[in-house]
């Protein structure tokens, strides 16, 4: 039933403060329905039997790469801290949903969070406990995206899931391109050489050395993230093979 049994989940902090009627992130803001929404999915996979672990960015709260002239380092560390933020709400609500999780922070929180190390990771996620990862690498001028890349090579995941505002991987922004074409299948080569806005480069490259998968779907649609660890057709999948 299960084609995938520990992935490393990718969730933008847009998911937890995006507005789909004005099609903006709420800056500054974690809207509860939205993390509501985002529990009951990783709850549906624990449930099932999947382990999880969960990265989320801070982009609803704050976007070290848009802070004009400040310092990209200090720039960096905001973001980190708003990603503290988000995973310490979503834990909030996975409790509360009587789902067993930790959060585990590359920035050291000791008072609101455990420090990460792999070995306590993986003696969470086979003790039946959703890992939520804070601090997104924990260094400047690494993306959220690839904080969840390296994740999935230290949990050895069987998959990358990158859950976006945007059903699959397109030749071009959907939103300003109306002839984008919207790709199912690539390879990891494919996404270098088209130069796609898939993921950053980094978590492309950490992806290929490890054949881990990496899945990109939307996740508006509550029922995605559970059709792609059944292994279902789901938004664009890049993977090492080619067409």
């Amino acid at each position: 039933m299960l084609k995938y049994k520990r992935i490393s989940l990718k969730l933008s902090g847009e998911a937890m403060g995006y507005d789909e009627h004005t099609d903006k992130v709420k800056v500054g803001a974690i809207d509860f329905d939205k993390v509501e929404r985002i529990a009951a999915q990783i709850k549906a996979l624990h449930d099932l039997g999947v382990q999880v672990g969960v990265t989320l960015g801070g982009g609803n709260m704050w976007r070290g790469r848009t802070s004009g002239d400040m310092d990209r380092n200090r720039a960096d560390q905001m973001g980190m801290l708003a990603t503290v933020i988000n995973s310490l709400a979503v834990q909030d609500v996975l409790c509360a949903l009587g789902v067993p999780c930790v959060v585990m922070s590359m920035v050291d929180v000791p008072r609101m969070a455990e420090s990460y190390a792999s070995r306590n990771a993986l003696a969470a996620l086979d003790a039946g406990k959703v890992v939520i990862f804070a601090g997104g690498s924990g260094s400047p001028f690494f993306t959220t995206d690839t904080a969840a890349a390296l994740k999935a090579c230290e949990m050895r995941a069987d998959a990358l899931l990158l859950a976006k505002n945007i059903d699959y991987v397109y030749s071009a922004d959907p939103r300003i391109d109306k002839n984008a074409v919207p790709y199912k299948h690539l390879s990891y080569k494919e996404v270098i050489d088209r130069e796609l806005h898939a993921t950053d480069l980094t978590a492309i490259t950490l992806c290929s050395e490890n054949h881990i998968p990496i899945i990109a779907f939307a996740m508006a649609d509550a029922e995605n993230v559970l059709r792609a660890v059944k292994g279902e057709a789901v938004g664009t999948r890049i993977d090492d093979q080619t067409d």
